[in-house]
């Protein structure tokens, strides 16, 4: 009897043994099922927390943009990159316009800006980028040493050609036969340094504008002319007696200054130019103004 007392004790410990088992068992997978959901939950809270928090960067960028002025410092003579028509509408909803005009306007416009196109003296627009009056530099600007010391360029966005412009019969056939006569320019233009590094501010006559040196070219106050090829082009076709040289001066590019150090704007230009290259945007402006021919 009492051996049977004894098994039916070791029977009732082995159930309840087993019972408390079979109960630490279940709690342990419960419990690493919710570790599991939790983790999970954790998770898609900081991928919806992460991604929120870039959407209301993006927004905010935006909204920041929205409503911001761009304001383009140029030197509205010099077609067709700027000038004044007033049978045309620019972009900002005045009378320039011009290749410069329409690519910064197709700039803001990706930017979410207003443009506003001020103008003035060439030779004050580097000034005006770094007093903050201005945000943008385009009027035909070459990059050139002196003028990155003093400012940023975007990635090229035309190539263009001083050219030198003459009266008809002139004995001057080429720039070597430039040397002791005097010579006009627009100030400030790299015609304007090109020509003075070569042959001496001695033989320079500085005019605020383009028109005016070719006038006085007209007028026999300077020997020939150096400026860029398409604006010559426009020159000599409206005025009789002139004549354009079949031998470039110079060969140069054109791109948009910034105030020297603000990368942020640089890129976000820089990104905006490759955008109007790559769907064609920037040819079909170029074209609008400057014949294939």
């Amino acid at each position: 009897m009492k051996k049977k007392f004894v098994c039916l004790l070791m029977a009732a410990a082995c159930t309840a043994s087993l019972a408390a088992c079979g109960g630490s068992a279940s709690e342990t997978t419960a419990a690493a099922a919710a570790d599991t959901t939790a983790a999970e939950t954790k998770a898609a809270d900081d991928t919806t927390a992460a991604e929120a928090e870039e959407t209301t960067a993006a927004e905010e960028k935006e909204e920041a943009s929205e409503g911001k002025q761009l304001i383009m410092a140029t030197n509205a003579e010099f077609p067709p990159y700027e000038y004044h028509d007033s049978s045309m509408t620019g972009p900002d909803g005045s009378d320039i316009v011009g290749i410069d005009a329409e690519i910064a306007g197709a700039i803001a416009e990706k930017l979410g800006m207003e443009l506003v196109i001020e103008d003035i003296a060439f030779d004050s627009i580097i000034p005006e980028l770094q007093s903050g009056k201005a945000d943008i530099g385009a009027a035909g600007m070459t990059v050139t040493e002196d003028r990155l010391v003093n400012v940023d360029f975007s990635d090229t966005y035309a190539t263009a050609v001083q050219v030198i412009i003459v009266t008809e019969g002139s004995e001057i056939a080429g720039p070597d036969d430039l040397a002791e006569k005097t010579i006009g320019v627009q100030q400030g233009t790299t015609g304007d340094i090109y020509a003075s590094d070569d042959f001496g501010d001695e033989n320079v006559d500085r005019y605020p504008k383009g028109v005016d040196a070719v006038q006085a070219l007209l007028q026999g106050k300077v020997d020939a002319v150096i400026i860029d090829n398409e604006p010559a082009k426009v020159f000599v076709s409206e005025n009789e007696g002139l004549k354009l040289l079949d031998t470039a001066y110079a060969e140069e590019e054109y791109a948009i200054a910034v105030k020297k150090g603000n990368t942020e704007l640089l890129d976000q230009i820089n990104g905006a130019l490759a955008e109007l290259k790559e769907s064609g945007t920037l040819d079909e402006i170029v074209a609008k103004y400057i014949s294939a021919e």
